[in-house]
C-alpha cells in the first residue's frame, strides 16, 4: 500500500479529510505544511498498519522532513479512485511515543 500511496503523492492525487487539515494547522509543536506531509510520506516508514479501517485500509507512517521535523501520517488508498487519502497528521509528542516509532504503554 504505500507504494501506493507514494505514487499518488508524486502524481498530486492526493486528498486531505477536514480532519487531518484542522490538524495540520493547529498542531501543538506549529503548524505541519504539505512539503513536510510529501516529505515524510516519501521518505518515511510504516509503522503500524490498519488493514480493517473502514472504508479504506490505512496505516501510519512515520518520516522526518528534510529540517528533521517528527511526522507521523495516516494515510489510505483508493484503489476505485487512485486515491491517496490522508485521514490525519500529526507531529508525535515524545511524552507518548518511543523513538517515534512505538508507543508508550
Amino acid at each position: 500500500m504505500i507504494a501506493k500511496i507514494r505514487d499518488c503523492f508524486k502524481a498530486g492525487k492526493i486528498y486531505y479529510s477536514k480532519h487531518a487539515r484542522d490538524e495540520m494547522e493547529n498542531d501543538k509543536f506549529g503548524e505541519i505544511l504539505d512539503q513536510e506531509v510529501y516529505e515524510a510520506v516519501l521518505f518515511g516508514k510504516v509503522i503500524e498498519n490498519y488493514p480493517d479501517d473502514f472504508p479504506y485500509p490505512s496505516c501510519l507512517i512515520y518520516g522526518r522532513t528534510r529540517k528533521e521535523r517528527h511526522i507521523h501520517v495516516v494515510c489510505a488508498y483508493s484503489a476505485l479512485e487512485l486515491l491517496g487519502i490522508v485521514i490525519t497528521v500529526y507531529e508525535p509528542d515524545p511524552e507518548k511515543w518511543f523513538d517515534f516509532l512505538r508507543r508508550k504503554q
